[in-house]
C-alpha cells in the first residue's frame, strides 16, 4: 500500500504554482491552443463550446485548489492509477478508431465526457452506499475521490448516460461505438484495481495463502480488523485541525480522541511526517509506540494477512480486456463485444465479492450491493443476448 506518493507544494520559492499562478497560466496557453486547433479542423460550434466549458472547469479547480489542500496537493497512488488507466484506455480506443476509419478526435471528446461522468457516478454511488459515514464528516470529504471510494457499477451507470448523450448528439452508431470502447473500459478497470491496492480499499478477508498481503496501520483493512476485535491495534485519524489523533479501539465515538504526542519516540511535525514514521515501521515490521495524553499504546504496524482481492480483480480485468480486444475482429453483429463485457464482468465480480469483506449484505439477501447488481445485470443480459442474436449479422464498420 502506498496511498500518498508525494505532494506538490502550493508555491515554490514564493511563486504560486496553484491558485492564480504558474499552472493556471500554462493551462490557459494549452487550452487556448487546443481550442484553436479544434476551430482550424472545422469542429462544430457545439463541440468547441463544450470543450471550452470542460477546460473552464479544470481552470476553476486549479484556482480553488489551495482552499482544499493548503499544505500542498497530495498525489495519490489511486488517482495516478486512475489517470494511467484512463490514458491507456483512450490510446487503445483511438488506435482501433483509426483502424475503422474514425477520426481519433471523436474518441478524445468522448473520453472526456465518459471520464467525468464515470467519476461522478462512481463517487455518488459510493457516497450513497456509505451515507451514514459521510453524514458525520465535513462535506469536502465527499469530493476526495482521489483517495479512493469509487464504485465500478456507479461508474458504468454514469459513463453509460454520458455515452448515450454523446453518440446521439454526434449521430454515431451506438452499438458499434460501444464495441469499440469496451476493451478500453476493462483496461481502465485493471489499472484502477491496482490503485485500490495502493489505497488499501476493496480488500479481502483473512487468509493464510502464501500470497496474502498485510496492510499498514491507518489502512482500511487494519481499521476494520481493530474495530471487529481481530487485531489489538489502535485507530489513528486526523481531527478538524489536521492533527493526528488516536481514537477509541472500536472507533465508536470519533469525537472521543486524544492528540498524538509522539510516534516511536518522534514528534510528527505534520501528517505527512507521521505517515513517514508509520511507513518506516511497516517496512521494518516493528510495532508502533503511540504516545498521547492518555498514555502509551503499542500497536502492530501491520494488519493480519488478507486476500489481495485487488490483484485478483486487476488480473481478471486485464484478461477480460485482452479477450474483448481479440474477439473484436471476429464479431458478426454490433453489440457483441459490449454484451460479452456485460456478461463476463458481473460473473467475475460476483465470485470475487465472495472473498471481499468491505461490503456488507443488503436487503436481507445475504449478498453485497455489487453482487445484487451483478445478478440484476446478468438477468438483463439474458434478454440482451436474445435480442442481439435475433438480429441479422451486420456491422457499421466491417473492417
Amino acid at each position: 500500500m502506498c496511498s500518498e506518493l508525494f505532494r506538490i507544494p502550493i508555491e515554490l520559492g514564493g511563486v504560486p504554482l496553484f491558485g492564480v499562478g504558474v499552472l493556471l497560466a500554462i493551462w490557459f496557453v494549452a487550452a487556448g491552443w487546443g481550442v484553436v486547433q479544434l476551430a482550424r479542423r472545422g469542429a462544430p460550434r457545439g463541440d468547441i463550446i463544450y470543450a471550452i466549458a470542460m477546460l473552464a472547469v479544470v481552470a476553476a479547480l486549479i484556482v480553488f485548489l489551495p482552499k482544499f489542500f493548503p499544505d500542498g496537493l497530495p498525489i495519490r497512488g489511486y488517482g495516478v492509477m486512475l489517470l494511467v488507466g484512463g490514458l491507456s484506455g483512450v490510446a487503445l480506443a483511438a488506435y482501433r478508431a483509426h483502424q475503422q476509419g474514425l477520426h481519433p478526435d471523436v474518441i478524445y471528446s468522448l473520453a472526456m465526457s465518459l471520464f467525468v461522468a464515470g467519476i461522478i457516478g462512481a463517487r455518488l454511488f459510493f457516497v450513497i452506499e456509505y451515507w451514514e459515514r459521510f453524514s458525520k464528516q465535513p462535506i469536502i470529504n465527499v469530493f476526495k475521490f482521489t483517495e479512493g471510494g469509487l464504485v465500478v457499477y456507479g461508474a458504468l451507470i454514469g459513463a453509460a448516460i454520458a455515452f448515450v448523450w454523446f453518440v446521439r448528439r454526434h449521430k454515431l452508431p451506438m452499438l458499434a461505438m460501444a464495441d469499440l470502447i469496451a476493451p478500453s473500459l476493462a483496461v481502465g478497470l485493471a489499472f484502477g484495481r491496482i490503485g485500490c491496492l495502493l489505497n488499501g480499499c476493496c480488500y479481502g478477508g483473512l487468509s493464510d495463502v502464501p500470497w496474502a498481503v498485510r496492510f499498514p496501520i491507518q489502512s482500511p483493512p487494519y481499521a476494520d480488523q481493530v474495530k471487529n476485535g481481530r487485531l489489538p491495534g489502535a485507530l489513528l485519524d486526523n481531527d478538524s485541525k489536521g492533527r493526528l489523533v488516536v481514537l477509541p479501539g472500536d472507533g465508536s465515538d470519533p469525537t472521543d480522541h486524544d492528540v498524538v504526542i509522539a510516534l516511536n519516540g518522534k514528534a510528527p511535525a505534520s501528517i505527512t511526517d507521521a505517515n513517514r514514521i508509520l511507513f518506516a515501521a511497516f517496512t521494518s515490521g516493528d510495532d508502533v509506540r503511540i504516545e498521547s495524553g492518555r498514555g502509551v499504546i503499542v500497536a502492530p504496524s501491520r494488519s493480519l494477512p488478507v486476500h489481495p482481492t485487488q490483484i485478483y480483480s486487476a488480473i481478471n480485468a486485464a484478461l477480460l480486456a485482452w479477450f474483448l480486444w481479440s474477439y473484436y475482429p471476429f464479431r458478426r453483429r454490433d453489440g457483441e463485444v459490449t454484451a460479452l463485457l456485460l456478461t463476463i464482468y458481473p460473473i467475475a465480480r460476483f465470485l470475487i465479492e465472495i472473498i471481499r469483506v468491505d461490503e456488507s449484505a443488503i436487503f436481507g439477501t445475504g449478498l453485497s450491493i455489487s453482487q445484487n447488481l451483478s445478478v440484476v445485470l446478468l438477468v438483463l443480459m439474458v434478454g440482451g443476448w436474445y435480442w442481439l442474436l435475433r438480429r441479422a449479422p451486420s456491422l457499421a464498420w466491417p473492417k
